[in-house]
């Protein structure tokens, strides 16, 4: 066992007095160490409840025959971070996350490893985690919050910050937004609909590395509990049989994850989060095949915001496995991908059934031919953009109007509210990318303005920044090459035609190549808002959107991180 290099024989003893100050016995020394990756903390509404799914996850290690010993990882909740300064620090804690728990689980010489996330970068961070280390791993999340109700209907976090939109412009009164402010979010868990968490807690499930239910079992259900329990008993056979990450997390795994990705409609947050997995895994992952999956993979979900069901919809209507079957039926998945069942994809799903085609349409009745998320070109994102197609209106899938041009979210939002954006308008918001932000804020406010002040059949956003999961409408997002590094972006102005054509997968500023070359000429970089601290540090090492965000480093006699596991 890796953990023999902490506990056995008499040069170890040193190592074992401090296990002995643990409280732990010669008897728990002895049996397989398994780290409990807890990321419980009493700030993410998505991670209050964690504390019960460790103890659920301990109870099932130890059952199984192993030592489940807790160690922390951090998250930060979007919704709280979001419209100011906190959002930089958002995208920025997936690397943290990734990198600490690389860290402890080195330094600590555990057998196996047991990730319990819940919220949007704490899900990826500890999936690139686990692909680095590579050792036995099950992850269990903490489950998503059940729907809120308001006036009779189900609402959810995009329905609080369209609220305030819709205040704004006096289509709500104080009284009703406190209504909702008390309601929308009724227990913890993960936001209720297709948002980030949810997304990628589904998506894991998808790529093998979490049990069936784990991207669908509402947060509050002992049903979740049971879950952890048998999550802690699995890790111990995957141990036992060898089974690693990058055996489950391998290139046809992330081609499944992309399928499902538009078959779900998932956030767009997957086109970053994907990519970055799969780095870690040894698995190159192009933006480009999206648009490839897509044009063959049928969209069956409508879950918020692209819709008004949510994910305890979809766990009754048989979860993400039903979702597979369905899918399986045109021969989109690869069904000889290895899973953390010890299973193939083919064998997990090959009895589960759709239990309700309003909530996930039959294969024959799509909501549309093509996937949920569409990978844009053209001279305004060269390299790529990315939108959340199932949640554009139809009337903005192909659209034409003039750019309104902000250099910051702020700026952006005071327009909008103030009554500045007219139908049509196309709002640009620019120096938010990974290196100009730092940190790629999402732009939940502003699109939640627009959709509120009821613009979002007329008005587009652009940005090298990114969105929510929560976000609806024409909101293109990841714009590459970003405008600190002198892209595209940076060089359009107030008045210039933006072309949008969502079918054709275009985004074009109608501008002369001669135009964009003068200005290039003319353009001074924005000095960066902030040079200290963890910031400045992973805007020198941050690489653009289409890659996922990643940090590079040169790398000279590089060793993998796994080979130094053995």
């Amino acid at each position: 066992m890796r953990s023999d290099a902490v506990t056995k024989g008499i040069q170890q003893a040193p190592h074992r007095s401090l296990f002995h100050a643990l409280g732990l016995t010669e008897e728990e020394m002895q049996k397989p160490l398994v780290g409990i990756v807890s990321s419980y903390n009493e700030i993410v509404p998505g991670h209050m409840n964690l504390d019960k799914i460790v103890e659920a996850v301990k109870l099932g290690v130890a059952m199984a025959g192993g030592t489940p010993i807790v160690f922390p990882a951090i998250a930060v909740c979007d919704g709280i971070s979001m419209g100011h300064l906190g959002m930089k620090y958002s995208l920025v804690t997936r690397d943290l996350i990734a990198d600490s728990t690389e860290a402890m689980a080195m330094a600590h010489a555990f057998d196996a490893l047991v990730m319990i996330p819940n919220c949007d970068k704490n899900v990826p961070g500890l999936l690139m985690a686990a692909a680095r280390v590579n050792i036995p791993t099950v992850f269990v999340s903490g489950g998503p919050m059940l729907a809120g109700h308001v006036k009779g209907k189900k609402t959810s976090l995009s329905s609080m910050f369209e609220a305030v939109g819709a205040y704004a412009v006096g289509k709500m009164s104080e009284e009703e937004v406190k209504e909702y402010e008390k309601k929308t979010c009724p227990t913890c868990g993960s936001c209720s609909g297709m948002y980030t968490a949810n997304s990628m807690n589904c998506l894991t499930e998808v790529l093998g590395m979490g049990l069936k239910g784990n991207g669908t079992i509402p947060a509050v259900y002992s049903e979740r509990i049971q879950l952890a329990k048998h999550a802690g008993m699995q890790v111990m056979e995957m141990l036992k049989r060898n089974i690693r990450p990058r055996d489950i997390m391998t290139k046809e795994a992330f081609e499944n994850a992309l399928t499902m990705d538009m078959a779900l409609g998932c956030s767009t947050n997957s086109m970053l989060h994907l990519p970055a997995i799969a780095h870690e895994a040894g698995v190159e992952l192009n933006v480009d095949i999206a648009n490839e999956i897509s044009a063959k993979t049928p969209n069956l979900c409508h879950l918020a915001p692209a819709g008004h069901t949510y994910i305890e919809e979809l766990n009754e209507a048989g979860g993400i496995y039903a979702v597979m079957h369905e899918i399986s039926k045109k021969g989109l998945l690869h069904l000889d991908c290895i899973t953390v069942t010890g299973k193939t994809v083919g064998e997990n799903i090959k009895d589960c059934v759709n239990k309700n085609p309003e909530v996930i349409r039959p294969i024959e009745n799509p909501y549309s031919q093509t996937g949920g998320i569409a990978i844009l070109r053209g001279n305004l994102a060269p390299n790529s953009a990315v939108v959340k197609r199932s949640a554009v209106a139809e009337e903005m899938m192909v659209h034409e109007g003039p750019a309104r041009v902000f250099d910051c979210e702020e700026d952006a939002i005071k327009a909008i509210k103030g009554g500045e954006i007219k139908a049509g308008d196309v709002v640009v918001i620019r120096y938010e990318g990974p290196k100009g932000g730092p940190g790629m804020r999402e732009m939940l406010n502003p699109t939640s303005a627009i959709a509120g002040m009821g613009l979002g059949s007329s008005v587009a956003l652009i940005t090298d920044g990114r969105f929510s999961g929560a976000s609806r409408g024409a909101s293109i997002g990841h714009v590459c090459p970003e405008a600190a590094v002198g892209g595209a972006i940076a060089l359009v102005k107030e008045g210039d035609i933006i072309k949008i054509n969502i079918p054709e997968n275009q985004l074009q500023l109608m501008v002369s190549d001669e135009e964009l070359a003068e200005r290039k000429k003319n353009w001074k970089a924005k000095k960066p808002e902030i040079t200290t601290g963890y910031l400045a540090r992973y805007a020198s090492l941050v690489t653009s959107a289409e890659r996922g965000a990643i940090l590079e480093v040169p790398r000279n006699n590089e060793t993998d991180i796994s080979d130094r596991a053995e």
